[in-house]
């Protein structure tokens, strides 16, 4: 009896949380695409397949230069295939370029200088972040930010705060010489600060002073697991006026939703640095599994929300395409790197032995990830 209704909770789940991630994936994964599609054919490079998805093809079209727009089943991520591609990983075909003419060696991604090579792997990444910016500033535009007043409401006993001398009612002007507009900046500061002195100026009673605590570390629950944060022990203020909500002109929403792009790529590499020295435990990871149940609950709590994760999983996809292993961008653009420094290609075997490593460092990443989110979902 616990099995089947372990399935029917399971399939609960899948039926629940799978449209939304769906949609969310495929619109992450088609501006990827787009961007080395639109590169690609800036540089004049034939482009054979447009892809969202993996395996068999659900359904699709050839645009008017013959390249096939297809949707496969296994909706997982995407590629683009050029003219002289083996496989979806732009492995170089040595028959396709043994047998080309010269006028189709004008269309090949492999006979292209390196720098527009280059060019072409680069602009799947970026288009992500520039996707989470675009998302970020339509947000700040027509949804504004919502923002509480940095005012202290309560502070709980035997806390950081406490220890440093905050009390109800102070204000926070600055925190390690940063300005403080509102609660949230704050906020943002000491989850990265766990067990590093800060020096807050506050107001009160129309005089500021200066408190330095240190936020302890306390692991928090979130969608993706236990994230490990600063924090101080303070709340707060409830009160009406110290609620507010700033609407920002276009090209500003453009420059904070860089700002913000900026904080997600920052927050993951100080998470991953962390993890890789010992300090950040590993089930914070999440898989397939725990990013469609984020997408689900995003989906449930409205538009601005889904797009928010939208924006944020665009930043997080775009930044680990552009890590130093074979099979993903950056390991093509590391190949790129040596290719400049040395004045040649590295040799066949050479590639092939390293897209063999990447194959099998990205097979690592995906198991241990999907082996968080079973221990992530059995423990609820």
């Amino acid at each position: 009896m616990d099995l089947i209704s372990n399935l029917v909770w399971f399939g609960d789940r899948v039926l629940f949380y799978g449209p939304p991630f769906l949609v969310l994936l495929t619109i992450i994964v088609f501006f990827h695409e787009l961007g080395h599609f639109l590169v690609a054919r800036w540089c004049n490079v034939t482009v054979r397949v447009f892809s969202i998805g993996f395996g068999p093809e659900i359904f699709g079209f050839y645009d008017r230069k013959g390249t096939r727009w297809r949707f496969s089943w296994l909706p997982l991520g995407g590629y683009v295939k050029f003219l002289d591609d083996e496989n979806a990983a732009s492995v170089p075909d040595k028959d396709a370029a043994a047998t080309m003419s010269e006028e189709e060696r004008k269309g090949a991604f492999h006979e292209k200088p390196l720098a527009q090579r280059a060019a072409v792997v680069a602009a799947g990444p970026i288009a992500n972040f520039l996707l989470a910016i675009v998302i970020f500033a339509c947000m700040f535009t027509f949804v504004g930010q919502h923002h509480t007043l940095p005012i202290v409401d309560k502070v709980q006993p035997e806390s950081a705060a406490a220890a440093a001398g905050f009390e109800k009612g102070d204000r926070v002007v600055s925190i390690d010489g940063k300005p403080i507009e509102t609660f949230g900046q704050m906020q943002r500061i000491v989850s990265i600060s766990a067990d590093q002195q800060l020096d807050v100026v506050v107001q009160r009673d129309g005089s500021e002073i200066t408190l330095r605590p240190t936020p302890r570390a306390a692991e928090t629950s979130s969608p993706f697991g236990k994230v490990r944060r600063g924090l101080l022990g303070i709340q707060r203020s409830a009160a009406p006026d110290d609620y507010f909500v700033t609407k920002h002109d276009f090209p500003t929403a453009v420059w904070m939703g860089t700002k913000e792009t900026y904080f997600v790529i920052e927050q993951t590499l100080a998470f991953l640095y962390n993890w890789a020295a010992g300090n950040e435990s590993g089930d914070q990871l999440g898989g397939p599994a725990r990013i469609a149940a984020v997408a689900g609950q995003a989906a449930s709590m409205g538009i601005a929300q889904f797009l928010n994760i939208t924006a944020i999983l665009s930043i997080s996809i775009g930044l680990i395409n552009l890590f130093p292993i074979p099979m993903l961008d950056g390991g093509h653009l590391l190949f790129y790197s040596i290719e400049a420094v040395r004045g040649r290609p590295l040799s066949e075997r050479s590639k092939e032995i390293g897209f063999r490593i990447g194959l099998a460092l990205v097979l690592m990443l995906m198991i241990f990830a999907t082996w968080n989110d079973v221990i992530h979902f059995t423990s609820l």
